[in-house]
């Protein structure tokens, strides 16, 4: 089905993307998108988060229809999903993140967002929230909303920032509004309506460092301070520091790939689909 038949509802851009006929608020700091792409293909976390969510839509596939990455930012995992032969279709609230996404080489983008009246009802075969719904108030009502967009048999596909000791300035720079563990993450999805298919926890080794370098630092440092330290954080020190980082990891995509669950992380997985009686 071509993008024009899932969204009728949508007007090209000259900067090549589709934007949908609605504004969309978002909790997201309005110099975020190009903050993140200064450092996002050096970043052994973006390259590690894409790969734990490829490994969960391999275990997991979505139904026929493609994936919609929902506040896909600068279109970091819709372009991984794309290059693994999954289609996915970007759709980002952010002129900047479109526009960034489209020069990442991601083939379909629209700036807007879901719910939207532009999209046709049970046309995904998943939806991707990637560090998306601890932007959001009302989660519950949120993954509520959007399950209208999926097909029969379609897949629900989170990953969040895990454990409120684990909060700091960047959570309130980035327009967080919690951390979630697993059980409250659980009882979000499977309370909005979802059957839970899987669930874990992954960047396991990192919970110290974040606790130290951001949780606490963070309390005493000013904004540009704890911003230059995340960026050096997301960068591991350099190409083999951030190699031996994404090695030291592996094993993480490796239990995914299998089913397994990762006990400790400093953040969630999760996979749902949605339970209809």
């Amino acid at each position: 089905m071509e993008l024009q038949q899932i969204a009728p509802g949508l007007a090209r851009d000259a900067a090549g993307y589709w934007v949908a006929p609605n504004d969309a608020a978002a909790s997201y700091p309005a110099d975020a998108h190009d903050y993140c792409l200064s450092f996002e293909e050096e970043s052994f976390w973006f390259a590690h988060r894409s790969a734990a969510i490829a490994a969960a839509v391999r275990r997991w596939p979505p139904a026929a229809g493609p994936i919609f990455d929902v506040g896909a930012g600068n279109g970091y995992v819709t372009a991984s999903l794309q290059r693994a032969g999954i289609r996915t279709i970007a759709i980002e609230p952010g002129r900047t993140g479109a526009a960034n996404a489209v020069s990442r080489g991601v083939s379909e983008v629209v700036c807007g967002a879901l719910p939207s009246a532009a999209f046709r009802e049970a046309t995904a075969g998943g939806i991707g929230l990637f560090d998306v719904v601890e932007h959001i108030e009302d989660d519950r009502g949120y993954l509520r909303d959007l399950a209208r967009y999926l097909q029969p048999g379609g897949r629900l596909y989170l990953t969040v920032p895990a454990y409120p000791w684990l909060w700091s300035r960047n959570d309130i720079t980035s327009g967080h509004k919690r951390r979630y563990t697993s059980r409250t993450l659980r009882d979000a999805v499977t309370a909005a309506g979802y059957r839970v298919d899987y669930a874990t926890y992954f960047f396991s080794l990192l919970p110290p460092a974040i606790f130290l370098g951001r949780t606490l630092r963070s309390r005493l440092s000013p904004r540009e301070v704890a911003r230059a330290s995340s960026r050096a954080q997301h960068r591991a020190g350099g190409g083999a520091m951030r190699g031996l980082a994404q090695t030291s990891l592996a094993f993480e995509i490796r239990r995914i790939e299998r089913g397994a669950t990762i006990p400790f992380g400093a953040s969630l997985l999760l996979t749902a689909s949605v339970a209809r009686a």
